[in-house]
């Protein structure tokens, strides 16, 4: 076993990584046993879309409540990120907006990119944890993805993180439809920023 979140436990089995959803005792147990049926699956068809991006799916099992994926070799972006040559961070992080955007194209929706869910790898970067994704065609979710990402690389990266963002979205513009995107990205941002200015009593 290499992890153990809140949802699932991450083993490796030669050159397979296996992620098995674990039962929550809290739920009652048919809506448990439901829920994360329907979770494994949804989270199996969104790797399996993303192919070329994400690792590839091997075998799902909604007995076991698991999935069966290629093993990666590579380090986790946030472990390398602030140790990286200026031109190889652009080059990765060019490279990671192209990626979230053909993501995009196919209305996959990730919901949770952070460093912590990209590996750095000899084939590029990989974009892995589909656990939180859906499928959206509204722009203001994929919107969303992206400020989700930026707030993130503010909170781990901060000192690249500002250029950093601009190297995502000048890749993010291969995508088809990052012109809507882009601009409902500016109205996030500005909710976000009102948000910030709120006083709390």
């Amino acid at each position: 076993m290499i992890d153990q979140g809140a949802e699932a436990i991450i083993t490796i089995k030669g050159n397979t990584v296996i992620k098995q959803r674990i039962p929550k005792t809290y739920r009652i147990s048919e809506i448990d046993t439901r829920l994360r049926k329907l979770r494994t699956r949804s989270e199996a068809k969104l790797l399996q879309k993303a192919q070329g991006i994400a690792p590839q799916v091997l075998d799902v099992n909604e007995q076991t409540m698991s999935i069966t994926m290629e093993y990666l070799k590579g380090a986790l972006f946030k472990d390398v990120f602030d140790t990286l040559s200026t031109s190889q961070r652009k080059h990765y992080l060019h490279e990671l907006g192209k990626k979230i955007g053909h993501l995009h194209d196919k209305d996959i929706v990730h919901g949770d990119l952070t460093t912590s869910n990209m590996l750095v790898t000899k084939d590029g970067l990989k974009i892995i944890d589909f656990g939180l994704g859906s499928v959206s065609k509204k722009f203001e979710d994929k919107a969303v993805d992206l400020h989700l990402l930026q707030q993130a690389l503010h909170s781990k990266h901060y000192t690249h993180s500002a250029e950093g963002f601009l190297q995502v979205l000048e890749g993010y513009k291969t995508s088809q439809g990052h012109v809507a995107v882009l601009k409902q990205l500016e109205k996030v941002e500005k909710r976000g920023r009102h948000k910030q200015k709120g006083v709390v009593f």
